[in-house]
């Protein structure tokens, strides 16, 4: 398996553990020229943006802490434009997530981060 399937495989396991947790999942793979979302989901009243990390130990570090900065103001401006995109109501509560995959392990962080950039 190259790492394009191995990211996609762990990609629907977040995507089904996500979905055994009660969200529903509305978008997968959203890129513009801004960025990639992995996962866009409901979960309750927020509209979730997930970002999917896999390592297969913690000997590189642990998948969460690849989230950095930078890849976080990637998908905020992604997530602006899936919004803009789609018309989306102004008011309607936005969380970004990240689902962290490591060997079996799966963790959830809810508001794993802010919004990064000026939204408007």
């Amino acid at each position: 398996m190259n790492k394009r399937e191995i990211g996609e495989a762990y990609e629907e396991a977040a995507l089904l553990y996500l979905e055994r947790q009660g969200v529903r999942i509305l978008e997968r793979n959203f890129r513009c020229r801004q960025g990639e979302v992995d996962l866009i989901g409901q979960d309750g009243d927020y509209l979730v943006f997930f970002e999917v990390k896999y390592r297969r130990n913690a000997s590189a570090g642990y998948p969460a802490e690849a989230v950095g900065y930078g890849k976080q103001k990637k998908i905020c401006r992604a997530a602006a434009f899936f919004l803009y995109q789609r018309k989306a109501n102004e008011g309607i509560p936005v969380r970004f997530d990240v689902v962290a995959v490591c060997g079996e392990s799966v963790n959830w962080y809810r508001d794993a981060f802010d919004y990064v950039g000026n939204r408007k």
